[in-house]
């Protein structure tokens, strides 16, 4: 009952607080002339508004001559980017300040500017900001508590320097491994990827004043080349099964903003899609925040995808289909073409104040108002200590063990151990783009005391006992007899493998195969008759079909992060046990791209599912099984509960992290159903010879799917339910 109580009251605060937001917009609103809104929806990025500055020293410098014309001039009321590379926590609360300063001084209404950074993997854009591993890799510790602590800790340090408004989370899903952006989703599986965005979301804007992004919406993560912003073939019913839920969980979770997708889906470029942003995101999901292009594709939309036939079409086109902020990015061309749109009758004023209304409450909602200037705190909060751990315990549970042939690992103390290949003495081979740069690829700005794969291993192994030779970079063997000269001298080799870091466009590739190169010089060390640990740091799965066999051990990093070198040593020394598992199927050819939740059709001899590692994949130094699964019912009905209980015991010497997954395979239904779907995990912590018993909860609405009229529906059947290698059925009634 007090718990009842409790809500309520929070529930009624909660209903007057939005009130009372509300009626202050309105205020405001019928005080804004037409000028003055229009601003509020341009946004400008800040290389557009800074003088040249010197990357190394990351110091951007205001020109305030720009500066006046953007925020007194044309009212814009966003700002966004980092003005080429990360600047200093100082230089940005200083900028914010001088920012802000104009805004709520030098302007007649004293609106506040919304600042907008990419904080994707951590405050990355901060010089002294705690970095995480990406996203695929925070998927791949299976741990919603530390994506929620990420979050958090990345809210905090950027508000710290007052930016309130975060680019992330990406909520597309990895089903395209040649997309340059995979390493950004959660992962392939919509049902993960939800939960995963309700955990981030929940952490980006619980008591932190900071607002997410859920994006790119909608459909973006599967183009058919695999190029980046390149159009997607959906079907409407596809979109609505896989790639619309994580949106549906991250508006469920609160999320105040969405950035749209960049390209389109069969034929329709999402800024010009009315059905998908407003008959679909507001009217079905809800969503009620504010709506910001990407990176100049209103532009695009007559410039590359020729739906407009100029600037005025494209602005208005957009502007009608629901996007409420352009990323301008570079002028006030945007600013202009809907002035006159407006003044000539073809935009609706109704339509301006829609959006604007939607700018000012997230401003509003996060205090922008009552506090536009950065906090007071002590700067030395971000990246603090404690945060670094919360980092380190990430990429600790992030790394996964796919082959352990004879139990090479864990690695012996003592033993002569050769380190080489591309990724070994590379920073940014362990955390990819969105690093102090766009790209993350310039290493002399990666603070000196982060360490790479061959430093973090001689630390632990000892100077005396780790040889070093790069031998190959990405693309050209190097041709030197070091690397053989010494791994005659080693007793195993730590080969680093991978790919150099990339983001968005610039990471298109053509071919998802490993370079020829590192291929090549896996094969010519297999010659020294050495065992081979291959050690991967990529952003998406590269094919290995051709090396994997020569090594004994495969250990899967991603893209740990700054504190992934640290972790991959401990795991490969025992000091930490592996926990990772995989978020979605490494494929074994290049032209075999099929997901685990494929269908049965996807099986038909001669073509079979044989992935080089399966959705879920990784090994332990210790054991788990299974047993006891148990139902407490036989038959579900519509408003009941399905328990489902199973046992695990950790049958080996050492204690160990496992996730437990929950498949469910629906027999027979009206549209073909998936070999099998996940629709529940939990990862536990059990010592030697320790069990637990595990529950999940199926409720209806996990038996739902997309019927063939494009809504969710269930039908009656039966179902069976699989956790490891023990399995059950039931059936549904309705």
């Amino acid at each position: 009952m007090k718990r009842f109580v409790l809500f309520l009251i929070l529930f009624v605060f909660a209903l007057h607080a939005q009130s009372n937001v509300d009626q202050r917009v309105r205020t405001l609103l019928s005080q804004m002339t037409l000028e003055e809104k229009v601003g509020q929806m341009t946004q400008i990025t800040l290389s557009a508004l800074s003088d040249s500055h010197d990357d190394l020293h990351f110091t951007n410098h205001l020109n305030m001559n720009k500066l006046k014309q953007a925020v007194v001039d044309y009212h814009v009321g966003s700002i966004l980017n980092t003005g080429g590379s990360a600047n200093s926590a100082r230089n940005w609360r200083e900028m914010i300040t001088t920012i802000q300063k104009l805004a709520v001084n030098q302007t007649r209404l004293g609106i506040p500017v919304i600042y907008g950074i990419d904080a994707i993997h951590g405050a990355n854009y901060i010089k002294e900001g705690t970095l995480f591993p990406q996203s695929i890799a925070m998927a791949a510790t299976w741990n919603r508590e530390l994506v929620r602590k990420a979050a958090s800790i990345t809210a905090k340090e950027i508000k710290a320097v007052g930016i309130p408004w975060d680019f992330n989370p990406v909520l597309g899903l990895a089903r395209q491994p040649l997309w340059p952006r995979f390493w950004e989703t959660f992962g392939e599986d919509s049902y993960a990827a939800s939960e995963f965005a309700r955990a981030y979301v929940q952490g980006m804007e619980e008591n932190t004043n900071v607002a997410a992004c859920m994006k790119h919406y909608l459909g973006y993560s599967v183009p058919r080349s695999g190029h980046d912003r390149t159009p997607a073939e959906l079907s409407e019913r596809t979109v609505r099964e896989w790639y619309l839920p994580p949106f549906q969980a991250a508006v469920e979770a609160g999320v105040k903003t969405v950035m749209i997708n960049s390209s389109e889906i069969s034929g329709v470029p999402l800024h010009a899609s009315y059905h998908y942003l407003t008959e679909v995101l507001r009217n079905e999901l809800g969503f009620t925040g504010l709506a910001v292009s990407d990176w100049a594709d209103i532009e695009n939309l007559y410039k590359r995808e020729k739906v407009a036939a100029n600037r005025r079409e494209a602005v208005k086109m957009a502007v009608m289909a629901g996007v409420d902020m352009s990323m301008v990015p570079m002028d006030f061309s945007f600013y202009d073409t809907l002035l006159e749109l407006v003044k000539d009758g073809e935009v609706p004023v109704s339509r301006i104040d829609q959006a604007v209304a939607r700018i000012l409450r997230v401003k509003f909602q996060l205090g922008l108002f009552e506090h536009p200037f950065p906090p007071k705190t002590d700067l030395k909060e971000i990246g603090s200590k404690q945060n670094w751990q919360v980092s380190l315990d990430a990429a600790r549970e992030a790394i996964i063990l796919l082959k352990n042939t004879d139990n090479i690992l864990p690695l012996k103390k003592g033993q002569k151990i050769l380190v080489c290949g591309p990724s070994a003495d590379l920073h940014q081979s362990l955390n990819g783009g969105w690093t102090y740069t766009w790209q993350g690829n310039r290493e002399e700005l990666f603070p000196k005391n982060q360490q790479t794969i061959v430093q973090a291993i001689r630390e632990r192994a000892g100077k005396e006992n780790v040889l070093y030779t790069k031998g190959t970079s990405f693309t050209s063997v190097v041709k030197s007899n070091e690397v053989y000269h010494k791994a005659h001298k080693a007793d195993v080799i730590v080969a680093c493998m991978g790919e150099p870091a990339y983001c968005e466009t610039p990471g298109n590739i053509n071919d998802l195969n490993l370079s020829d190169a590192q291929v090549q010089f896996i094969h010519d060390l297999k010659l020294t008759r050495k065992p081979i640990v291959l050690v991967l740091t990529e952003g998406r799965p590269r094919i290995i079909r051709k090396i994997e066999k020569r090594a004994k051990a495969v250990v899967l990093a991603n893209l740990p992060g700054p504190m992934g070198s640290r972790a991959i040593s401990e795991v490969l020394f025992g000091d930490i046990n592996p926990s990772g598992r995989l978020p979605f199927t490494y494929p074994r050819y290049a032209n075999d791209l099929v997901p685990y939740d494929h269908k049965t059709s996807a099986e038909t001899k001669p073509v079979t599912f044989n992935p080089q590692y399966p959705f879920g994949a990784g090994l332990s130094y210790t054991n788990f099984e299974y047993s006891h699964l148990q139902l407490d019912r036989d038959t579900l009905h519509p408003n009941e509960t399905l328990t489902v209980s199973v046992q695990v015991k950790n049958t080996g010497k050492r204690a160990g992290k496992h996730t437990v997954f929950l498949f469910l395979s629906d027999k027979v239904r009206s549209v073909t159903p998936p070999v099998k779907q996940l629709k529940g995990f939990d990862k536990i912590e059990l010592k030697a010879g320790e069990s637990k018993t595990v529950r999940f909860m199926i409720t209806p609405q996990d038996l739902t799917f997309i019927g063939r009229n494009n809504r969710r529906i269930s039908e009656a059947g039966q179902f069976d339910i699989h956790v490891g290698n023990v399995s059950a059925s039931f059936e549904y009634n309705e």
